[in-house]
This record gives structure tokens, sequence and C-alpha cells, in this order.
């Protein structure tokens, strides 16, 4: 006899992601890396599969960094041939379920063979609805606010024109609501270049939890304490 998942005070209306620990949990296991990559992109489908019941309308997740290039070549190719195959195995059942699949962040440097698989699914999910996936991929929060500096200044706004609401347009999320909730795993507490602007007035969530391992249950959790808090916004709560 399953117990009733207990009820949620308040439910976000973007959550987003940081998918960390997968190298970590492979090591704990005795496997290679890429089998911690594997698992962690696994996980992807379970936790979507969550938030969208839970009708959540955006999920955030940080795929890859502008800094992962860094990494190993190997492990960065073995990266790339993951998305690739998450790709190729989900982008149609994830149609099928109303998913629409975004992008924030650039090609550059990514194979022209994964690129044109992600905007394929990109045209693909387009008009769908029910819960967006925006992947952050090739992304960094940096270059997000120099990008979208660099377009006012190209379209020839004059710098006392400049407003806040101007660079949100411009950056990769523009459209898309701030994240109410940010979510780490891994135990670690920084941002490491994710959506620094975007997260001016974010709720945190950290878990020891390797991303692997992130279950809907901690997943509730996370949304439970969220429920618990009190957002001001810099302001003072009217007494």
């Amino acid at each position: 006899m399953t117990s009733e998942k207990p009820a949620l005070a308040q439910i976000p209306r973007h959550i987003a992601i940081i998918m960390d620990g997968n190298g970590r949990w492979a090591k704990r296991r005795g496997l290679p890396r890429l089998a911690g990559h594997r698992a962690g992109v696994e996980n992807i489908r379970r936790i979507l599969r969550e938030c969208t019941d839970l009708g959540i309308q955006y999920l955030t997740i940080y795929a890859f960094s502008t800094e992962n290039w860094s990494r190993p070549s190997a492990e960065v190719e073995g990266l790339m041939r993951i998305f690739g195959e998450f790709l190729d195995r989900e982008t149609r059942s994830l149609h099928a379920e109303g998913v629409k699949i975004r992008h924030l962040g650039s090609m550059q440097g990514v194979s022209p063979a994964l690129q044109r698989k992600t905007q394929a699914a990109l045209d693909l999910t387009r008009e769908n609805q029910r819960i967006n996936l925006c992947v952050a991929f090739n992304y960094g929060g940096r270059a997000d606010i120099v990008d979208a500096v660099r377009a006012l200044v190209a379209a020839g706004v004059a710098p006392d024109a400049i407003t806040e609401q101007m660079i949100s347009e411009r950056l990769s999320t523009g459209g898309i609501p701030d994240p109410d909730l940010i979510i780490r795993t891994s135990g670690e507490w920084r941002l490491s270049n994710f959506l620094l602007w975007q997260a001016a007035y974010s709720e945190y969530w950290v878990t020891p939890t390797f991303w692997p391992d992130f279950s809907p249950e901690l997943l509730r959790q996370a949304l439970h304490d969220y429920g618990q808090r009190e957002r001001r916004f810099g302001g003072l709560t009217q007494k």
C-alpha cells in the first residue's frame, strides 16, 4: 500500500538545477567518469516527469558550461556523444508529452552534427506548452550578460537609456521568468557562472546527494522547504 505524497504549499513557476556530482558518483562506484555523466543524463527524464506532474512551467538544467571545455578532451567528446544520443532517443517522446525544448548558450565550438540535432529538437517542440525544458549547454552567465550588452550597443542604444529590462530581454533567457528556486546537488555552495543575472532573487537549496541519485522525493523536499520561505525581493513584509 503506497502512501499519498504530501501536498506542497507552493509550486514555483521556474526551477533551475545545477546537476553536479556525476564524476564523484562514478568514482565511488569504481566507474569511469563518463558512466557518471551517462547516469546523470538518464536522471533528467525522471526529474522532468516529476516537474511536469507538479505543474512546474519551466525547468532549466545546467548541462555543460563554457568552462567545461577545459576538461580532458576524451571526457568532452564523451559528453557530446551522450548529449547526441539523448536527443536521438528522447526528442520524439518529449515532443509527444508536450515538452518544449529551449537552448540557453552558444553553439560555437559544438560539432555541426550535434548542432543539427539540437536545432531539430528545438524546431520539433517549438509549439509545445506543457513544460519548458531549458537546457543551458555551452552556457556561461558572464558571457550571457556581455552578449546582451553588445546587442544593445549594436542596436545603437545610448548608455543612459539602457535599463535592466532591456538587458533581461536580450539574455538567452529572454521571455523566460527568472528562476524562483535554484537547486544544486553534490553539496557545493556556488553558482559556477550559472544564470548570474537571473538568479538575483532566487531561493537556493543544496543537497549533498550527487545528481544521478537526486530523486523525485528529494525534489519534493526542496519544494516543501521552498514553500516555507518568505520571498521579499529586498523589501519588507507588510504587517
